[in-house]
């Protein structure tokens, strides 16, 4: 056969001779046919995760909206199981749009309700996505004061001036700003003064089994210090244990999100429980 006669080797065809690569190939593809369909019939909405302050009585501050989309046979799938073959396409954007249209409805439609949504560095500046933003705050302007973005760690440090541009526009709308992940990365403390994050989120990795973990301990308390330092509002993620919520209200969190406290659902306490909405 000609295709073995040739004497250049394509880099991309060598790396897709290896069964398991052209199977991960397959899987990306199928997984952004999928979600392209769900954009473009509007097949998607969002989960909801309390968070908890860590005062007593320990009400729920905010909620985070996290998106779901949803198969061809109405399958809802989680965002861990799309997010990596979408973030870096444009496609990343769409979704970012997507959830945003989904996050302000829900805020307009129920006056009581704080909202947390992630956002992807690549999504700031997006026209579609400011557009939609301000096309709700047009309808009304006080949606922004119950709306906080979470961007990543390594997000803002690898755009620091365009995070930081996009903040001090966005801030006076009423908006506020979490800085997501953070102890995930490599954080430039020289960058780091120069953001006005409202909060911080502690990554998830440090509070498996924290309680009996002295070092992890120690990196919390030192990130606890740094936000402190700062004046931002911090925020512990994927608590699953009462001994090691019990140990980040003593070393001074403000608030606390984990399935401790509730896993994502699509049916919140603003909307009717008698429907067929569950855990997602």
């Amino acid at each position: 056969m000609k295709l073995f006669k040739t004497t250049k080797i394509d880099p991309t065809a060598q790396e897709l001779s290896n069964p398991l690569d052209i199977a991960v190939a397959r899987r990306d593809s199928g997984v952004i046919d999928m979600v392209r369909a769900a954009v473009k019939h509007g097949e998607a909405m969002l989960a909801f995760q309390p968070v908890l302050r860590s005062a007593p009585p320990h009400t729920t501050g905010f909620y985070e909206g996290l998106l779901r989309v949803l198969d061809a046979t109405g399958r809802v799938i989680p965002a861990r199981d799309f997010m990596p073959s979408v973030t870096k396409a444009e496609l990343g954007r769409d979704l970012d749009v997507l959830a945003l249209n989904l996050g302000l409805k829900t805020l307009a439609g129920n006056p009581t309700v704080r909202l947390s949504l992630n956002l992807s560095a690549r999504s700031i500046g997006y026209t579609p996505w400011m557009q939609t933003l301000e096309r709700h705050l047009a309808e009304d302007a006080t949606l922004g004061e119950r709306l906080m973005l979470e961007i990543t760690e390594d997000s803002a440090m690898d755009m620091p001036e365009l995070v930081i541009s996009f903040m001090d526009r966005l801030q006076p709308m009423g908006i506020a700003f979490a800085l997501d992940e953070f102890g995930a990365g490599t954080t430039r403390f020289a960058r780091f003064r120069e953001f006005f994050f409202d909060a911080v989120k502690l990554d998830g990795q440090y509070m498996d089994r924290l309680a009996e973990n002295p070092d992890n301990q120690a990196l919390v308390r030192a990130m606890i210090a740094v936000a402190r330092q700062f004046e931002m509002m911090v925020i512990a993620t994927s608590v699953e244990r009462l001994e090691d919520a019990e140990l980040l209200i003593e070393l001074g969190v403000d608030c606390l999100q984990g399935y401790l406290f509730g896993a994502p659902t699509l049916n919140p306490p603003w909307l009717d429980t008698a429907g067929n909405r569950a855990r997602a």
